[in-house]
């Protein structure tokens, strides 16, 4: 069996679980209780020395950590979301080192930081300056998909589903879906994906759940 270590708050872990379940792999998620401190324990860091997630563990002994890895993965066992030509694997390549930089590594920062902080904990001036320095980022996103419905090819790839890994996540953290039409069609078409699930269906773990558990 095809295991991925991850949790529903994770878009990392969503941009490797979200291809694998389109692709049509027969996988099951490892929750990892990162709010409880489970990414910082020896047991985990023996499976990735990172102390992140994803981490996936394949069928045949194979180990791998880190979202991009992992779809360049899904496009090898599968054939689908790398780009059919040497020119689209390599501009798929170009926007999933985009998304990590510019897009996810930003957004899932900003994210935590408003969200799954205690308030009184929240570094108000951090959060203006990555909010600052996505707003261009969203408006280059934006603009890419002015003239097309995807950002590789004719068809999704692991460009569309790395870059869009922390965009459906409803928590507020500065991004909003009306001030960016295009985007926002696009979110529209990879949810209509056959299979496609939101990362709180895909995966375990969510806001709600750790709220519950308090009450």
């Amino acid at each position: 069996m095809i295991r991925l270590h991850c949790f529903g708050e994770s878009g990392n872990a969503y941009k490797a679980a979200l291809p694998m379940t389109l692709a049509g792999l027969d996988w099951e998620p490892v929750k990892v209780d990162f709010f409880a401190g489970a990414a910082r324990s020896d047991a985990f860091r023996a499976l990735n020395e990172m102390g992140e997630v994803p981490v996936l563990e394949t069928d045949d002994g194979l180990r791998l950590s880190q979202s991009g890895a992992i779809q360049d993965w899904v496009s090898e066992r599968t054939g689908k979301f790398g780009g059919h030509t040497p020119e689209e694997r390599r501009e798929v390549l170009r926007w999933v080192l985009w998304d990590n930089h510019k897009l996810s590594g930003q957004a899932g920062s900003l994210r935590f930081l408003m969200n799954f902080l205690p308030p009184e904990k929240r570094p108000e001036q951090v959060i203006k300056w990555l909010q600052g320095r996505l707003a261009p980022t969203y408006a280059t996103l934006d603009r890419a998909l002015e003239a097309r419905d995807w950002l590789v090819g004719d068809g999704p790839t692991n460009a569309d589903f790395s870059c869009c890994g922390y965009l459906f996540y409803t928590e507020p953290f500065g991004f909003d879906r009306a001030a960016h039409p295009h985007i926002d069609r696009w979110l529209d078409r990879i949810a209509a994906l056959p299979g496609w699930k939101h990362p709180y269906e895909l995966m375990p773990g969510s806001p709600a759940d750790r709220e519950g558990a308090t009450t």
